[in-house]
């Protein structure tokens, strides 16, 4: 049976590092970085059989213990420690795992049935362990080929994984697909995510006895063992992030000056885009490389219908691709192609000639629709970040067919280039000039916000003073305390949020979610937001407001022109969103861009009214977040 060519190579990097006096954050070189006497000097690979159903890899510098033939790891020796890993039980301490759909959600661990050697010498172990689809035990309809590495000189080990369907197989979906690994908790106490969220974490028996919140990942911990957390909420969301940002995380052994670290050296096999959420490390210790999720976007699950084939296969990031990762289905350096341009921005209404897209995200991923990069799950996706003149570079893309997207910091919606963009081995294609036309129909009446994509730079209140996580007091990620969505209530208790343009700033007066209010009764209701504002004249003709959203979640988004008590809306996006970013502490979700036309003949000179509804009550978690508004005037001739 034809096999077809298509979908992800999972590839992560888990890596173990040295702590150093002056930075835990410099890792022991890698063979890259280590000439080839240095190399040679080392000690050389091997693999041992421990058992019958136990193998060893070995460089000298750590051991990694496999499990016959499931695949998972269940012993890490490394800096004298026997064991980096919890003493679980062995299938759930290092592991692949997914969970899928065939009429109800199943969590698989992707346990291997056939092991063997991929290739042996003193520089390189590859390993494998094959599961494949029997149709006999109705499990699920995907081959499963998860893959070891280890090199000389290296602190650490890699791990990928080739998922594969074949024609005729039946129906099935992927939600979640990731890598996990549970650390020793006497051992491991300090994780950090970035340079400005790292801290001591609680442990899991805090967490245990705890108190339960608004949903099961928060818990407000009441007896922990370090009376510094009592009073805290830990949540495992707190700590997501963005995965043009998800590149290193891990865990620190203080005592024993060990790190532990996870490090994603590509994100092209990652679905959503560069500002796709996703979780990272938390309590237990955890750490984490997910592939394929939900969070932050609704569904996103990979559907596969009956018969689809598919197939998916700092420092040590720069080196991407790898050159030493075996199987047929990676294309190394010398068999991706680059893509480069420069995208122009044309706006009449800021400036008559051409400005440069400064630091516009630049992006190639399947051909679509405009945003269809958002929610696109079967296909690779490369993204970049422009210069302050709006030139780019896309290096290591697979070969394939692609469609270019870009949105620009400062612009509200998003550009695609039309032409499809075939890269094939080895080639450099140079695009040259790009123009984007942002939508615009006529000049700036007023605007609130910054068109970024997301709610940060809007007003985000303090937390609950028993509700709160001390990593995020006065930090720019404030919004990362749990139980926002509740203060709108205690600030709003009485009327809604109303907002003057000219009067009013968007940084104080503007609530970072428009989420709905707690009554006395316990039930939560719909809000309306009123923005007034004033107008010298009214031209004849059609005005423009222009709504994008950073995030929608069980919400329905109604606009009323002066008048608040009008039956029928003038404009409803009727029921949007399923992103869950309120609740998340997410700051943005999937981002949706809406133009309300606005007759010259509802408006008034002097005083005037737009009344924004999210009309969708019952929960505190239905609401939408604003990325940035603007009305536009009638159209000019300029």
């Amino acid at each position: 049976m034809e096999k077809k060519q298509w979908g992800l190579l999972a590839v992560i990097l888990a890596r173990l590092f040295l702590l150093t006096e002056s930075s835990w954050w410099s890792p022991v070189r890698s063979p890259g970085s280590i000439n080839k006497q240095e190399v040679e000097s080392l000690p050389p690979l091997r693999l041992h059989k421990l058992d019958h159903d136990h193998v060893i890899m070995d460089n000298g510098l750590v051991q990694v213990t496999l499990s016959t033939p499931e695949g998972m790891v269940t012993r890490i020796q490394y800096h004298g420690i026997d064991n980096i890993l919890e003493y679980n039980e062995e299938d759930n301490r290092g592991y692949w795992d997914i969970v899928w759909t065939n009429g109800q959600s199943l969590l698989d661990d992707l346990k291997g049935t056939s092991f063997r050697v991929i290739a042996i010498d003193e520089n390189q172990i590859e390993i494998s362990f094959l599961s494949t689809w029997n149709p006999q035990k109705n499990g699920r309809a995907l081959n499963v080929d998860k893959r070891f590495i280890m090199l000389r000189g290296s602190s650490g080990f890699y791990t990928y994984s080739i998922f594969e369907r074949l024609e005729g197989w039946p129906a099935m979906s992927i939600d979640v697909a990731r890598v996990a690994f549970k650390l020793q908790n006497k051992l491991f106490k300090y994780m950090a995510i970035s340079d400005t969220r790292q801290r001591i974490m609680p442990t899991p028996n805090d967490r245990s006895t705890g108190q339960p919140l608004d949903y099961h990942e928060a818990v407000l911990l009441t007896n922990p063992s370090n009376q510094y957390f009592k009073g805290e909420v830990d949540d495992k969301y707190q700590y997501s992030a963005d995965i043009k940002d998800n590149r290193v995380h891990g865990w620190i052994s203080c005592d024993r000056g060990v790190g532990f670290w996870v490090i994603t050296p590509s994100n092209e096999f990652r679905i959503g885009g560069p500002l796709k959420q996703e979780l990272t490390s938390h309590v237990g210790p955890t750490s984490l490389s997910v592939f394929i999720s939900n969070h932050y976007a609704g569904i996103l699950s990979l559907e596969f219908e009956e018969g689809e084939p598919w197939k998916k296969m700092l420092k040590e990031t720069e080196k991407w691709p790898y050159d030493f990762p075996l199987s047929e289905d990676f294309p190394r350096a010398d068999q991706r192609g680059t893509v480069s341009g420069q995208l122009l921005v044309r706006d009449k209404y800021i400036n008559k000639d051409l400005i440069s897209a400064s630091s516009a995200y630049v992006g190639l991923a399947l051909p679509g629709e405009v945003r269809s990069w958002q929610t696109e799950n079967k296909g690779y996706q490369f993204w970049t970040q422009a210069d302050a003149k709006g030139c780019f570079v896309i290096k290591g893309v697979r070969p394939g067919s692609y469609n270019l997207y870009a949105w620009v910091p400062g612009i509200i919606g998003d550009y695609k280039y039309d032409v499809s963009v075939n890269v094939t081995p080895g080639n450099e294609i140079k695009l040259g000039n790009l123009t984007y036309d942002p939508l615009r129909i006529g000049p700036t009446i007023w605007e609130i916000g910054f068109a970024d994509r997301t709610a940060a730079e809007f007003y985000v209140p303090d937390p609950y003073p028993d509700r709160i996580n001390h990593l995020y007091i006065d930090h720019p990620d404030k919004f990362r305390q749990y139980g926002l969505w509740n203060r709108y209530s205690d600030l709003y208790s009485d009327r809604d949020l109303i907002y003057t343009v000219g009067n009013s700033t968007y940084q104080k007066d503007w609530f970072f979610a428009h989420v709905t209010r707690k009554t006395v009764n316990g039930t939560y209701v719909p809000t309306t937001w009123t923005i007034l504002f004033d107008l010298d004249d009214v031209r004849s003709g059609t005005y423009t407001l222009q709504l994008a959203l950073a995030s929608t979640s069980y919400a329905a988004l109604q606009v009323r022109i002066n008048e608040s008590l009008r039956v029928h809306p003038h404009f409803n996006t009727m029921l949007v969103g399923r992103d869950n970013a309120i609740a998340r502490h997410g700051i943005h979700g999937l981002y949706s861009l809406y133009s309300v036309e606005v007759s010259s003949v509802q408006l008034f000179k002097g005083r005037n009214a737009i009344y924004l509804t999210q009309s969708r009550g019952g929960s505190p978690f239905s609401g939408l977040m604003y990325d940035y508004l603007r009305l536009e005037g009638p159209s000019e001739i300029i």
